[in-house]
Formats: C-alpha cells, sequence, structure tokens
C-alpha cells in the first residue's frame, strides 16, 4: 500500500533533470510525483487489473503495478526503454510501436480495466489526442477508466501565464493538454481534469455511455 510519503519514484538512472524540475515545482515537471500517485491511487483501487501503459518509458510507475501483480501491457516508440523495462517486467507485454498511428496489432481485442500514460501525449495535436482517446475507449472493458498525466491546464489563460513565467524554458514544440478546450469535444462532460500544479493534471475519461 501506498505509505504518507508516497512511493519512491526516482528508480537509478531517471532524469536528474525531471527530479530537479519536480522539487523546484518549475515548469514542466512541478506536480510530477503527484500526478503518478494520482494515477496509482486510481488503478489500487482494484484489486486484480489488467493495465494498459502508453508511453511507458523505463516503466517507473509500471513497475510498481507490476511488483503488485497487476497484468502489466506497454507500447513505446523506444527500444531501449523497452529493453529497460523488459528487464524489470519480465513477464509484462511490452510493445514498440508508434502510438501516433493507434496500437499495435497484438493488442486487438483485448480489453483493460485501466489505460493509462503519463507525460506523453502531448505530442499529438487536440484532433489527435479525441482520436487516440476515443480509439482506447474502444478497449476499455466494463467500467474501466482511461488515465491521462501530462503537462495540463485548466484553461489557456493558466497555459499562457506558464509560458510567460518560463520564458526561454517553453517548449513551443510541445501541444500541451488545455482542458477547456479538450473538452468541448466531450460536451457531455464525460472528460474530467483534476490539476496537481500549476502546470500538470490528470484527466480521467471511462467508457462510452449510451444515453
Amino acid at each position: 500500500m501506498l505509505n504518507e510519503q508516497g512511493f519512491d519514484l526516482w528508480a537509478d538512472g531517471f532524469d536528474v533533470s525531471v527530479q530537479s524540475s519536480e522539487e523546484a515545482n518549475a515548469y514542466p515537471f512541478a506536480g510530477y510525483k503527484d500526478v503518478l500517485n494520482a494515477v496509482y491511487r486510481t488503478v489500487h483501487t482494484k484489486g486484480v487489473a489488467r493495465v494498459l501503459d502508453i508511453g511507458f518509458g523505463t516503466g517507473v510507475l509500471t513497475q510498481r503495478l507490476y511488483d503488485e501483480s497487476y497484468e502489466i501491457y506497454g507500447v513505446d516508440f523506444s527500444s531501449r526503454m523497452i529493453e529497460i523495462a523488459q528487464a524489470k517486467m519480465p513477464c509484462a507485454h511490452l510493445y514498440q510501436y508508434d502510438f501516433s498511428e493507434g496500437l499495435p496489432p497484438a493488442l486487438d481485442g483485448l480489453q483493460f480495466d485501466f489505460i493509462i500514460s503519463t507525460y506523453a501525449l502531448h505530442h499529438l495535436s487536440d484532433p489527435q489526442k479525441v482520436t487516440f482517446l476515443e480509439l482506447l475507449r474502444d478497449h476499455l472493458a466494463k467500467d474501466g477508466r482511461i488515465l491521462i498525466g501530462d503537462v495540463a491546464f485548466e484553461s489557456r489563460n493558466l497555459l499562457e501565464a506558464c509560458q510567460r513565467q518560463a520564458g526561454e524554458g517553453w517548449d513551443s514544440d510541445e501541444i500541451y493538454i488545455v482542458h477547456d478546450e479538450l473538452a468541448s469535444y466531450y460536451p457531455d462532460g464525460d472528460l474530467c481534469f483534476q490539476a496537481f500544479s500549476h502546470c500538470a493534471g490528470v484527466i480521467e475519461l471511462g467508457p462510452r455511455v449510451t444515453r
């Protein structure tokens, strides 16, 4: 179980720049640990679950779930990341694939209790995000949840304030989540958002509901 300090996210070899940014409460990784903890806690509400992690990297988050006997599937673009993560999770089902192209054929027909992704979807435009989220919804089990943690903002004004504060450190190549704008694709209020810092949050989406 998660203790009061949260679980240790800082595995050997983890990017020092991420840790420095998080500890300084600075863009882009302010709130990083809280985002991962929030995703972990939500998944942990279900004792036995099949989890798909999109862009799992070295498995910092997913390994915790794997070690607790969750059934882990993952997709990542980097063969090196897969090599590192597979060594930590030898029985996990990990696939090298560019998720901007969708999901690997090996996942066809599979459903998941949780589909998670942390700090990966900012490479997609909003229309691409929606297309991908709808694809992920096709793979949700009944009562399943999609959890996306990333650099994210409630509104465009908050994003622009962060951009001004970051100055030359702002990465203009990334397409960050702005909840007000992404939620416009979900007029029934299906897309929820929780902020964990001035530049980080988690969006949550469940299965389609027939109304």
